[in-house]
């Protein structure tokens, strides 16, 4: 077992590689190209925040980017006038990006000239509201619309060298985060009071403390029966001996995330049925992880998870995916789930996530962030499994 001392880690700190933004707008024009629908958009207008900051690199909080032809344009508003003209600069794209800044009648007004010869434009479907379509029928006219599913999200699948380095960061903070505050969990088996919230709440100072720009989503402390609920949200539960208790959490770093869970047994070695949850999902895991590598079928590496857990009569209790990508979002493409069907390539980032949740016993997940790499995977996340408590 890893010594709670040992288990103390540090974030790593200094320069980091600049991201390839240049030549993304290219990759948008070729897959658009390559979709089959009738008629077939050749200009797209992009709305999801993680895809406009992905193409140019800009990250307000209001923004639309359409690409049409061999023009693209981003339109916001004043607020954000200096940000976006430093942002596109930065990225290596303000040549190819032109900047609208104004009102929303501004704003739309420019979107539609560049769109104007265009045979169809798309919309994001995952995004837009029944109302926005409306709006952008009007908008837009007499061009129609086409709704497209993840024309951008599917370029964003395979991550670069500098979207990795970032993740590896975001990980890393993580991972220290967590070894800064664990000691409170040993306080807590001791009778210490330290509630669910409390901890939480430790954790997310830690990561920020330790260089994260934010959470990378709501960070989940279930302890005891709530740990048999697997997203649930930590409240005024005191944490004590005996209890398991989920901890799944990450970091945010220039925008890119992590995802880590572990399940710790506070006070000592789970016993009875808690101790043979433990043990099948943590095999469960090894498991998953060994199927990860390129030319994967996802779907296999769930397969994997399920089979394990299934042997040991749990197949019921194993409610949800085995794993997701991570990237600018916290779930993306590709999915890691029973019938998944999307080819793992180097430089996809996944998770495996297997877990067991017990009603009135308590529940167990183990959580790791890879990268694909040209033979296998390696880990991003890499605190220790094995720490007591």
């Amino acid at each position: 077992m890893t010594d709670i001392a040992d288990a103390a880690v540090d974030a790593p700190t200094g320069p980091l590689p600049p991201l390839s933004v240049v030549g993304r707008l290219d990759r948008v024009r070729a897959a658009l190209a390559a979709l089959s629908e009738d008629p077939r958009p050749d200009a797209l207008v992009i709305t999801t925040a993680a895809n406009v900051r992905w193409l140019t690199g800009f990250t307000g909080s209001a923004g639309v980017l359409v690409v049409a032809g061999d023009r693209a344009l981003l339109a916001t508003d004043g607020r954000y006038r200096t940000q976006a003209a430093e942002q596109l600069a930065a990225s290596g794209v303000a040549d190819d990006v032109e900047l609208c800044i104004g009102g929303v009648a501004a704003q739309r007004e420019a979107l539609a000239a560049v769109a104007s010869t265009a045979v169809a434009v798309g919309l994001e479907a995952g995004d837009v509201t029944w109302a926005a379509v409306r709006t952008w029928e009007e908008v837009l006219a007499p061009r129609p619309l086409v709704a497209t599913q993840g024309v951008v999200e599917g370029l964003r699948v395979v991550k670069d060298p500098g979207e990795i380095v970032r993740m590896g960061r975001a990980a890393a903070i993580a991972d220290a985060a967590l070894a800064a505050v664990l000691p409170l969990l040993h306080d807590a088996a001791g009778g210490a009071v330290l509630t669910e919230s409390a901890f939480a709440a430790a954790l997310d100072h830690a990561m920020r403390i330790h260089g994260a720009e934010d959470r990378a989503f709501e960070t989940i402390v279930a302890s005891g029966e709530n740990s048999a609920k697997p997203h649930a949200r930590p409240g005024p539960r005191v944490i004590r001996a005996g209890d398991p208790v989920v901890v799944d959490f990450g970091a945010t770093f220039d925008g890119y995330r992590s995802d880590m869970t572990r399940t710790f047994c506070i006070g000592g070695a789970p016993t009875g049925e808690l101790a043979e949850v433990f043990a099948v999902v943590a095999e469960a895991q090894r498991a998953g992880v060994a199927v990860v590598a390129p030319a994967v079928v996802a779907g296999d590496v769930d397969r994997a998870c399920r089979d394990r857990i299934a042997a040991a009569g749990w197949a019921e209790r194993f409610e949800h995916g085995t794993g997701h990508g991570v990237g600018l979002d916290i779930h993306e493409a590709p999915a890691v789930g029973a019938g998944s069907t999307a080819i793992l390539q180097p430089g996809t980032v996944v998770t495996v996530e297997p877990g067991v949740y017990l009603p009135a016993v308590g529940g167990v997940r183990i959580e790791d962030t890879l990268v694909v790499t040209d033979n296998g995977s390696r880990p991003l996340t890499r605190f220790p499994k094995d720490v007591p408590v």
